[in-house]
Order: structure tokens, then sequence, then C-alpha cells
């Protein structure tokens, strides 16, 4: 295989939830194509985003974390995320390492038994942890699983991750792009609007509002003066979570109705009217078609 042979692939990023899988591909982009949030389980499909650099493209594939799945919307989580391995060219494992308890994982273990791909462990978050601190964890990781290399990175600085970047796309087979150059992922526009709005009802709201929201675009128009006008229902399981989501007097609707607008605005390079409404489906995560007319399929 020549080294100035053009190298395109696919990579599976995978790893517990809140490990930093989704900043880490935002940090790789340089945009935000995935959203992010403090809380676990916030990415709930599989999410493409393509990275092209001279004599490489990089397709991620950005997963949910890994986890004892119990309602149907965790299985449908964990499904999505074990299905990713499959048919990629590397696998890269994100383990948080400043929360490292000192033994292996064995659910990710699992996970990565029988892989035939190369796997390369990314130990993020080395920010937050002292150089002996992380000299131990390399060290324990180093001996459970036969890693192609095991990388020190921040996904919030982008401290390594060009060095992890340059690795993973030599990684690569040879082959022609994917994608054109010029798109950061595959994912509609729609797609990406409504989980900016659910971002910041993960960011907003606590305990289990969050993770009872669903978010759908009813309607998504242009109108001749240039304004982009958007419907969206803010779905949710129980009343009290209705009120919460919309507050009093409406309050904490319009906040996350403003703080999503501005971040859409930037990503459509547009004016945005966005129409907010919030509906109760009761415990449609544990209902199969609830979640397929959710978009969880």
């Amino acid at each position: 295989m020549s080294d100035t042979a053009f190298r395109s692939g696919f990579v599976a990023i995978i790893g517990r939830p809140n490990v930093g899988k989704s900043t880490l591909l935002n940090q790789v982009l340089g945009e935000k194509v995935v959203i992010t949030s403090d809380k676990p389980q916030t990415t709930r499909n599989r999410v493409q985003g393509i990275h092209n650099l001279p004599g490489a493209q990089i397709v991620f594939i950005d997963t949910p974390g890994i986890h004892k799945a119990r309602s149907q919307l965790n299985i449908f989580m964990l499904e999505t995320a074990l299905s990713a391995v499959k048919g990629v060219d590397v696998v890269l494992l994100l383990v948080d390492a400043s929360s490292f308890s000192g033994s292996p994982d064995e659910l990710l273990l699992d996970v990565l038994r029988g892989l035939e791909v190369p796997v390369v462990l990314a130990l993020n978050k080395i920010d937050l942890l002292p150089k002996e601190k992380l000299l131990q964890v390399i060290a324990a990781h180093a001996g459970i699983y036969p890693f192609r290399e095991i990388v020190p990175i921040s996904a919030a600085t982008g401290d390594g991750v060009d060095i992890l970047v340059k690795l993973l796309s030599g990684l690569l087979p040879e082959g022609v792009p994917y994608f054109p150059d010029d798109i950061l992922t595959d994912l509609p526009e729609r797609f990406i609007v409504a989980e900016m709005i659910r971002e910041k009802v993960f960011r907003m709201t606590r305990d289990e509002v969050p993770y009872s929201t669903a978010v759908t675009i009813e309607s998504f128009k242009e109108r001749p003066d240039g304004l982009i006008s958007i419907s969206a229902v803010i779905t949710v399981e129980r009343d009290s979570q209705k009120g919460i989501i919309i507050g009093k007097k409406g309050v904490m609707l319009k906040k996350i109705g403003r703080l999503a607008r501005e971040e859409i605005e930037q990503l459509l390079d547009a004016r945005v009217f966005l129409e907010l409404f919030v509906k109760v489906s009761k415990d449609w995560r544990e209902n199969s078609r609830m979640m397929k007319e959710l978009g969880y399929e």
C-alpha cells in the first residue's frame, strides 16, 4: 500500500455515556454537528461526520453510549451503538480517563471481543487529571486489549486530537472519497434542527425530563423574503413534564425557543421564525409504534 495513495473509510466512535464522543466529533469537524450536554445518553441516533484531510477522508460514526438498556428507547440506542462497529474500517474507543476506577470495563471489552478491525483507544479528558495518574491509566489499559494505539486527548481543548486524527487516517484502506469534500455530515437539516432544540431541553431541565423528551419537525419552509419558518413539537411522557418545559407563563419554553433559534440561524445562515409546541404521549419510550413515529427506528 502506497504512503501517497488516497485513503478513505469509516471510523466508529464508541464508549460509555458522557465520555465526550460528540464533543470529540465536533472538535474534529470544527463545527457543531452533534448536540452535547453534561448529561449521559444525549446522543440517541447514529450520526455521521465527514472529515477531509490532504490525501484522506474519514467518515466518523458517532454513537449512543454503551450501557445496560432497560427501556425500549435504551434498547434502541444500545442496538444503534453495537451495529455501528459492523462494517467499519477502524473502531475508536473513547474512555474518560479522569474517572477511571482502576479496573477494566467488562461491558466495553465484550463489545471489542471478536472484532477483526484495528481498535484505537483514546483516553479523553486528560486536562482533568495530573500526568502521573495519566501514566497509570495508560498502563492499566495497555494490558487489557491489543489496542493498535493508545492516545491521550482532550476533546474539549483539542489537545492530542490532531495526533489522533492523523493516526486514524493512516489506518484507513486506499480508496476514493465517499462524500464531496464540502460537506460535514450526511444528516438532513431537519434532523440537526430537531436535535438542537432537544439539546436546549437537555441543558435547561433536570431529572427525568430530558430523557422523556423527543423533538419532531412539523414544518420547515422558506418564505419569499428569505425567512425560514420552522414548527416543531416537543413530546414528553407526563403532564408534569409538559408543565416544566412550558414553565410559568411560558417563560421556559420561550427561553428554549430563543436559544435554539439563535443556534439554528447560525447553522442555516438565515433568519428563522421558530414555533414550539409541547404535547404528551404517555410512556412513548416503551411503545415501539410511538418511537417510530418520533424517528427512532
